[in-house]
């Protein structure tokens, strides 16, 4: 029987991997702004980094990193995901 701690680490990995699904993706939008949600709510990303996942949640095409970066908001989330 897997632990608290590994449930929760299982469900960020999983929320890792939706928050990187590749753009233009049917749904992909929704898909990143649900998975940015568990990443604010766990106070590993701002509100303002979170509103450009929002803005982009209908636009399955459209890097929220690229907007991310060009509104000079989350730096450390820009970090984590690769793109200093």
């Amino acid at each position: 029987m897997a632990s608290e701690a590994e449930d929760l680490e299982a469900e960020a990995a999983e929320q890792w991997e939706l928050v990187n699904t590749p753009l233009g993706e049917m749904w992909s939008g929704r898909t990143r702004y649900a998975a940015a949600m568990f990443f604010f709510k766990r106070g590993e990303m701002n509100a303002e980094t979170l509103e450009v996942y929002r803005i982009c949640a209908r636009l399955d095409a459209e890097d929220p990193l690229a907007i991310i970066r060009d509104r000079d908001v989350g730096k450390e989330w820009l970090k984590r995901m690769g793109h200093c």
